[in-house]
């Protein structure tokens, strides 16, 4: 059977039948998955051709599966939060949109106090079970759009659900024309995607989807879950593991187009950003993800990381304040008082600071050699020096510098910077393991250089 592609202009050939292939016994790829050891990668060299969307963006689940890994937000952190994503995402809609629980009091009063900012970007969506009451909750809220959990792999169908494949297609069609019948737009939550059988169940499941689309003339999207972070990104690799292949695919053989087509992820095996950028270059035009990877177990895409990766591929988008990333992680630390990571990226507090005294000797001459970019003007975050008795001549020169105002630059040979690299040898000579603070490193700056010295605004 041939099938048009209009964005490409080609006939493609359906290689098999698009049925249901319905099991007396599941499909547990026992191979890849054997449990009792890390799961396998398959590899059948056979790639699939990148196919970029005409647009990409982001979507948000802070607010839903951010939720499932610690305490909850409180309403006004929520409505705080949702504000820095319209400033993010821009007047354009790069963060496109986010999702919220709605079952608690707290969670429809945050939806109810969103709306009410009367935002276009990012757009708000629900999330529910799969229970055709749920749907009320939505209706209620006013929201146009859903997720709806629909497992798919057979971990979920045969062993949590009790049900057959058959069974659990015909719940779920079911489940999304209520959705339809109500006006509401179903996203589809193919979770476990990266353990199910693409061929007898996800491809054949998805045309049945679209024909429901066709027939309400209304979107149907199809959300990929790589529940278990199972997904990988190399070339050749095969199903059910290839991100790529489940991308292209979906988008080719069951015929989703690549606006109805999201990506979500999560981070089992430190893949979670790198797997939402090739879904991208594979035909989905949304990555889903969290503020600071914030998610489930091991986290999501994060947020602040996809909106990064996309301005590298397809460069910086018009509207976006990239510095917004920073405030983002200043508020979490001081309103929310959650502990980002130091070395964390793009907004770790150590993320651009230096403890290599070659390091600092290069940050010294231009500070190009060793920051990826200019932290400054697009974070406002300028790249720094911590002192240890690796930092060397050149970073005690780089951390004075760095710290208060100075006629002229200092040379190595200065007898006051000799003196503070001299004491700091001596300090870890004595046993000391612990960084030097800045206190203790002020006071070091007056006794070596007097109470003259005029400090920077920091």
């Amino acid at each position: 059977m041939l099938h048009f592609d209009k964005r490409s202009r080609l006939f493609y050939v359906n290689l098999r039948p698009t049925r249901l292939e319905d099991v007396p016994e599941p499909n547990l790829y026992r191979e890849i998955f054997p449990y009792s050891q890390f799961p396998k990668i398959p590899f059948s060299n056979e790639r699939v051709p990148t196919l970029i969307p005409e647009e990409t963006w982001v979507t948000d689940t802070t607010f839903r599966d951010g939720q499932q890994s610690r305490p909850p937000y409180t309403v006004d952190q929520i409505v705080t939060l949702y504000k820095f994503l319209h400033r993010l995402g821009g007047p354009k809609g790069l963060i496109r949109q986010s999702e919220f629980f709605l079952y608690s009091k707290r969670d429809r009063e945050a939806v109810e106090k969103c709306l009410e900012l009367g935002y276009e970007w990012p757009q708000i969506t629900g999330w529910i079970r799969s229970v055709k009451s749920d749907f009320e909750l939505v209706k209620q809220m006013g929201l146009k759009e859903t997720g709806i959990l629909m497992s798919c792999s057979d971990y979920h169908i045969f062993l949590k659900l009790r049900r057959s494949r058959g069974e659990a297609m015909a719940m779920y069609l079911d489940l999304a024309r209520a959705a339809l019948d109500e006006g509401i737009t179903p996203r589809c939550h193919f979770e476990d995607i990266t353990r199910a059988d693409f061929e007898g169940f996800v491809v054949p499941f998805a045309v049945e989807l679209m024909k429901l689309a066709e027939t309400y003339d209304a979107p149907v999207k199809v959300r990929m879950c790589d529940t278990l972070g199972f997904g990988v990104p190399y070339v050749g690799a095969d199903l059910p593991r290839s991100v790529a292949k489940i991308t292209y695919l979906l988008h080719q053989r069951a015929g989703v187009p690549s606006e109805w087509l999201e990506w979500h992820g999560h981070n089992d095996f430190h893949k979670v950003l790198v797997n939402a950028t090739t879904a991208w270059l594979h035909g989905c035009c949304a990555s889903n993800g969290t503020l600071l990877s914030i998610g489930e177990r091991t986290g999501n895409p994060p947020i602040e990381g996809l909106v990064v990766e996309h301005a590298m591929l397809w460069g910086e988008t018009e509207g976006v304040d990239y510095s917004v990333i920073s405030e983002i992680a200043d508020y979490y630390r001081t309103e929310i008082g959650y502990e980002i990571p130091p070395i964390y990226p793009l907004v770790g507090r150590d993320f651009n600071v230096t403890r290599a005294g070659i390091h600092a000797d290069g940050l010294l001459k231009n500070e190009e050699i060793y920051n990826p970019f200019d932290t400054e003007r697009v974070l406002g975050s300028a790249p720094s020096v911590a002192l240890t008795d690796k930092s060397g001549v050149a970073g005690v020169i780089h951390w004075v510098q760095d710290h208060y105002h100075l006629p002229e630059p200092l040379a190595k040979d200065d007898p006051r910077i000799r003196q503070i690299f001299a004491w700091i040898e001596a300090e870890y000579e004595d046993g000391r393991v612990a960084a030097l603070s800045d206190e203790e490193l002020h006071a070091q700056v007056r006794e070596a250089f007097g109470d003259g010295m005029k400090r920077k605004p920091r």
